[in-house]
Order: structure tokens, then sequence, then C-alpha cells
């Protein structure tokens, strides 16, 4: 088909109908697609909007959340740190009741000791008065056995029995 040229008359040519018929089909269908249009448009619009309100939603719950921990974070660590307070505190105590314990079985050790060696001074003191008294008591018979003395043999058994107070401490020893 041959186009001629836009200065005769419109309504003889194909283009002005198809023309025409665009206004037609336009005026007539127009409003209810560009409802149907806008419809989908305002569903559109409605799902932005709501995602936007749920993510707003979401974003202050985060925060509050976010909030919250960090409450949280911060109460665990005023805790952990009188928890160490009392650890040092505790372990300070321990230490000296440990000192005090380790002070008061010392000196009952040494109680011990001392009440050892004093009963060892006893014993010993003992034994050598047992042994004295033996000595004397066989000084005594034997100056019985023998009769009167004169000072000089006294003065000689008791001599003689000064000198077998060692010899009696290795006998009684043994």
């Amino acid at each position: 088909m041959e186009y001629e040229s836009l200065a005769s008359t419109p309504w003889f040519h194909g283009t002005f109908w198809v023309f025409i018929s665009v206004l037609i089909f336009a005026a007539l269908f127009g409003r209810k697609i560009l409802t149907v249009i806008e419809k989908m448009l305002d569903a559109r619009a409605d799902g932005v909007r709501l995602a936007l309100d749920e993510a707003a939603r979401l974003k202050a719950e985060a925060e509050v959340m976010l909030a919250d921990a960090k409450r949280r974070r911060d109460e665990a660590l005023v805790e952990a740190r009188d928890m160490l307070a009392r650890a040092k505190e505790e372990a300070a105590r321990f230490a000296k009741e440990l000192a005090a314990e380790a002070e008061m079985r010392t000196r009952g050790r040494e109680r011990m000791a001392h009440e050892r060696i004093a009963a060892a001074e006893a014993s010993a003191i003992a034994e050598v008065r047992s042994i004295a008294t033996d000595v004397a008591i066989a000084a005594t018979a034997q100056a019985l056995r023998d009769g009167a003395l004169t000072p000089a043999e006294d003065a000689a058994l008791v001599d003689h029995a000064i000198a077998e107070i060692p010899s009696a401490f290795t006998r009684r020893a043994a």
C-alpha cells in the first residue's frame, strides 16, 4: 500500500482510521485498563508499605533486643567483677585460716616437744635419783657389812659411789 501525502483528505487513508480506532478504544476501554493498572500498582504499593512497616517493627525489636543484650552483658560484667572480688577475699581469708591453723599446729607440736622433753628430763632425774639411791643403798649395805667406818673410809666410799654413777647409767641403759 502506498502512502500518500498528508495534504490530501485524511479520511481516505488507512492510518487515519487506525488512529481513530485507537482513540475510540482508548476512550472506551482506557479507563478500565487504567483502573486495573492502578489497582495493581496500589496493591504493590500496599505490599511495599507492609514490608516497610514490618521492617520498621523488626528494627525496633532488634534495637530492644540489642539494648537488652547490652544490659545483660553489663550486668554479667558487674557480676563477674563481684565474683572475682569475692573469690579474692575468700582466697585471702582461706590463706589466713591456713596460716592460723599451721601456726596452731606448730604451737601444738612445739608444746608436745616441750612436754616430751620435760617428761624425758623428769624420767632422767628419776633415773638419776634411782641410781643414786641404789648406789647409796649399796654403799650403806657394804658399810654395814664391813662394820663401823672411819671418816676416811666413809669419804672413800662416797667417792667410789660417785665414780660408779656413770657406769650405773650404762648398766641401767643396757
